[in-house]
């Protein structure tokens, strides 16, 4: 009898065990997905290139991811000939300078233009222009027949973030001839270090619009 319960004990005490065993395997329970890790955003970058909501067509913020380091707006030392004032832009580096007094200058990162596009010389900024129409030159709609419609004759394209030229564009002028060329916004800031454009300085949004407010109308610009 005795032999009896303790037979039972063990093996209810097993099914038991049994038990636990299984249930502790079968989990219904979904394991916690891990969020994806935010990016690291200092108090500078949320200043330079947080979103721009004043403007007239809200610049939206800048993804940290997209746009690398060294690329980022910043004031660094610089030794130059060119007098304060004078835009240098380096194209084997892709950056932008704004000469500075003191040996310093405001250093942009750009994005240039594809081989067979590229543009260099000594030139001025004739003008500038806030949200500025876009119009092709001739050549580029020889090259892109669909961009006829943005023509001069038909108006250009409206200012706005789909507007190739971006949140403002300075006008590069040598003499009074009219080069073609410009520094403007993009919204594409993957596109900053690399040739990409049609021969054109292209600068973040945020930046440009940082460059124009401190360039004035007759600015020289060196294009190396």
């Amino acid at each position: 009898m005795q032999n009896d319960v303790t037979r039972r004990q063990v093996l209810h005490g097993g099914l038991g065990l049994s038990g636990l065993l299984l249930a502790g395997c079968a989990s219904t329970a979904k394991p916690p997905v891990p969020e994806a890790p935010k990016p690291l955003v200092d108090s500078a970058f949320l200043l330079n290139y947080g979103p721009r909501p004043e403007e007239d067509f809200p610049v939206p913020a800048v993804d940290p991811r997209v746009l690398a380091p060294e690329f980022r707006r910043q004031r660094i030392a610089y030794r130059s000939s060119e007098q304060p004032g004078t835009l240098v832009v380096d194209t084997r580096e892709f950056y932008l300078y704004l000469v500075e007094p003191s040996g310093t200058a405001m250093r942009y990162g750009v994005g240039l233009g594809r081989q067979g596009f590229e543009w260099s010389g000594r030139a001025s900024v004739a003008w500038k222009r806030p949200w500025p129409t876009w119009t092709p030159p001739d050549e580029m709609i020889a090259r892109e027949p669909e961009l006829e419609k943005y023509s001069a004759r038909n108006g250009g394209m409206q200012p706005g973030l789909g507007n190739p030229l971006g949140a403002r564009a300075l006008y590069i002028f040598q003499g009074k001839v009219d080069t073609l060329y410009r520094l403007h916004g993009t919204n594409e800031p993957h596109s900053i270090g690399k040739a990409v454009s049609s021969g054109c300085v292209r600068l973040i949004n945020q930046d440009v619009i940082d460059l124009y407010d401190r360039v004035r109308p007759g600015a020289s610009i060196v294009v190396t």
